[in-house]
C-alpha cells in the first residue's frame, strides 16, 4: 500500500513539474498566435541561438518562412503554427526551398507534431522536424539566457 501511494504521489509531481514547464515555456502563447506571428517569434528564437534571421515576405515565399544562417551555411524553415498535425505539404514545401534560397538545410517548426507522412517524407529528404517538445525545450533555453543575461547586467551596474 505505501509503494502505490509513492508512485501515485511520484506521477503526481512529475505532471506538476511537466505543467510548469510548459506554463512557463510560453507555449500557450504561441498557440494563440496568427502564422505571422509565429514566424517573426521564430526569428527572435534562432536569433537567441545565435542565427542571423530573415522573415521572408508573407506570399510569394518560395516555401520558406525564414532563412537561416549560421557559420557559412544557410537553412530554409517552414513555420506552422497549426491546431492538428502537420502533414507531408510542409515538408515538400521547404524540401523546394532549398535550391532556391541556396540552402545546405531545411526545417519545419511547428507547435504541434507531424503525420507519420511528414515523418516519412522528411527522412528520406533530410529534412529536419521540430516539434512541440522540441520547440517548448527551446523557447525554455531561450527564457534562461535572458534571464542569466539579465543577472549579469544586474551585477554589473551594482558594481
Amino acid at each position: 500500500m505505501l509503494v502505490v501511494a509513492v508512485v501515485i504521489a511520484a506521477l503526481i509531481a512529475r505532471k506538476l513539474k511537466h505543467e510548469a514547464r510548459l506554463k512557463s515555456s510560453g507555449i500557450a502563447e504561441i498557440d494563440k498566435m496568427e502564422g505571422v506571428q509565429f514566424e517573426q517569434y521564430l526569428g527572435h528564437l534562432f536569433r537567441s541561438q545565435g542565427y542571423k534571421a530573415e522573415v521572408t515576405q508573407a506570399t510569394g515565399d518560395y516555401g520558406a518562412d525564414l532563412v537561416l544562417s549560421k557559420d557559412g551555411k544557410r537553412i530554409v524553415v517552414q513555420a506552422k503554427r497549426y491546431s492538428k498535425n502537420v502533414g507531408l505539404k510542409a515538408v515538400q514545401e521547404v524540401r523546394g526551398a532549398v535550391a532556391h534560397y541556396r540552402a545546405s538545410a531545411a526545417w519545419v517548426v511547428t507547435n504541434r507534431d507531424y503525420t507519420e507522412q511528414a515523418y516519412k517524407l522528411a527522412k528520406s529528404n533530410n529534412v529536419r522536424l521540430i516539434s512541440r517538445d522540441e520547440l517548448i525545450e527551446m523557447l525554455l533555453q531561450m527564457k534562461e539566457k535572458v534571464l542569466a543575461s539579465k543577472k549579469t547586467v544586474n551585477a554589473e551596474t551594482s558594481v
